[in-house]
């Protein structure tokens, strides 16, 4: 499921506050209220949508669910909501080219959607909140203004580490490494027999690395200063650890990883996890999907593991990946759209999701899980590892300044030798700088 490459292309922000407020009905020739819900189609397929309106059409017969699915969701929908017609419900990641979620965020132009956390699951006795996993909302991820208000909820999440071949390790000897000496060790023992340590399908898919080993060196204070732009941050010791640490990784990337690391040929760079040509990559369980028609090795098996200790028996972090359903403020139909949303949330709605390895944070989903994603979920059952949800603080709008991309994206820069660590740091404080700046 591509959803990382993180070059911020904003919407024109005067377009997108064009907002009529209404939430009045927008009623069909039939009388039906229409709802008109986007979704974007991932790694998980189409027919799980198709699936979950048809079963919500059953139950209310009196709305007209207009289902709109695509690869490019953003453009598609982007011109229309520039002059003025929404969509109801969106479900779409955050972290995409196209940023329309984070726009819509600076913009203040969501719903504010914290009432459906208190909302009665239709067709069941308990709420949305009462069925959440603990601490999956109040992060940065849900309220992003850092406060009370939800503002988007979570549809899916999934556990995002290092993904690798189960059956090569097994072939070999070799262990996971647990520190980074470890893994530095195993990466010129692979050289040596022409294994690349490591690759990424795009740089944006580093969110997950970064995002761990920010808290894996700092620990959690260290991690939210980093994601709130603390003054300074980026100048710190801790900051330039994180840097030395992964421009060491990047001198290890399989060589195809730059020329691949783009839309339309980032399975390449997965793929070389299945041929063996590749130890690991960051990535989540939505890849065993995505290549599940793809030739493999003979004994592959899909596993994860968390980043290498920075200190042997350390704290490890488990980057967590959680999509998001939202309501534009200039929705038709508010109330049929928190409805839908509440819905999403059922045990009918998410027995279909889950058919498609869309696991939702909704309790006791885990133990229902396909056999070949259960490992990943399971991870969060070590006491060392840690669950983190959450990213960067929105703040207003400043020009050329995208420090999703300066973190991510610089990697091929680095691989490819044209930015340093040194420039790769100031960059970095520069930005972070900036939206401090912002945030005031």
């Amino acid at each position: 499921m591509l959803r990382k490459p993180l070059v911020l292309a904003v919407v024109a922000t005067t377009a997108l506050s064009l907002i009529a407020g209404c939430s009045g009905g927008d009623d069909n020739a039939d009388g039906k209220k229409t709802l008109k819900v986007a979704a974007f189609e991932g790694g998980y397929g189409r027919d799980m949508y198709v699936q979950v309106v048809e079963a919500y059409k059953a139950k209310h017969p009196d709305v007209d669910v207009q289902l709109q699915l695509s690869k490019t969701l953003e453009d598609e929908i982007s011109p229309n909501m520039k002059a003025g017609k929404f969509p109801d419900v969106v479900v779409l990641p955050q972290g995409r080219k196209a940023a329309l979620a984070e726009t819509l965020v600076k913009d203040k132009a969501l719903e504010d959607l914290t009432g459906v956390l208190d909302m009665t699951v239709p067709g069941e006795q308990t709420t949305v909140r009462a069925k959440l996993a603990d601490g999956i909302v109040g992060n940065l991820s849900t309220n992003p203004y850092n406060d009370d208000k939800t503002y988007l909820m979570p549809t899916f999440y999934a556990p995002t580490g290092l993904v690798y071949n189960k059956g090569l390790f097994a072939q070999k000897g070799w262990q996971v490494p647990a520190t980074w000496d470890d893994m530095f060790k195993l990466g010129d023992t692979a050289k040596a027999q022409g294994i690349a340590l490591f690759t990424y399908p795009t740089a944006g898919y580093l969110d997950s690395f970064f995002f761990a080993l920010l808290a894996d060196v700092g620990g959690d204070q260290f991690y939210k200063d980093v994601m709130t732009y603390s003054d300074g941050v980026w100048k710190t010791p801790q900051a330039r650890q994180v840097l030395d640490i992964t421009t060491k990784l990047l001198s290890y990337a399989a060589k195809t990883t730059v020329g691949y690391a783009n839309e339309q040929d980032f399975t390449k760079n997965q793929q070389s996890l299945l041929d063996n040509k590749t130890l690991f990559m960051p990535n989540g369980t939505w890849v065993v999907g995505e290549m599940k028609d793809a030739p493999r090795a003979n004994g592959f098996e899909w596993a994860m593991a968390p980043l290498p200790a920075v200190t042997a028996g350390g704290k490890r972090y488990l980057t967590t990946i959680v999509e998001s359903a939202w309501v534009p403020s200039g929705a038709q139909n508010k109330d049929a759209a928190k409805d839908f949303v509440a819905y999403l949330y059922s045990d009918e709605a998410t027995g279909i999701f889950a058919k498609s390895n869309a696991i939702q944070p909704v309790k006791g989903v885990a133990s229902t899980l396909p056999a070949e994603i259960a490992p990943f979920y399971q991870l969060y059952e070590d006491p060392n590892v840690t669950a983190l949800v959450g990213g960067f603080a929105s703040t207003a709008p400043v020009e050329g300044v995208n420090i999703k991309g300066t973190l991510f994206d610089t990697a091929n820069s680095i691989i490819s030798g044209d930015k340093t660590v040194d420039q790769w740091q100031t960059a970095l404080n520069d930005a972070s700088e900036k939206l401090r700046q912002a945030g005031k």
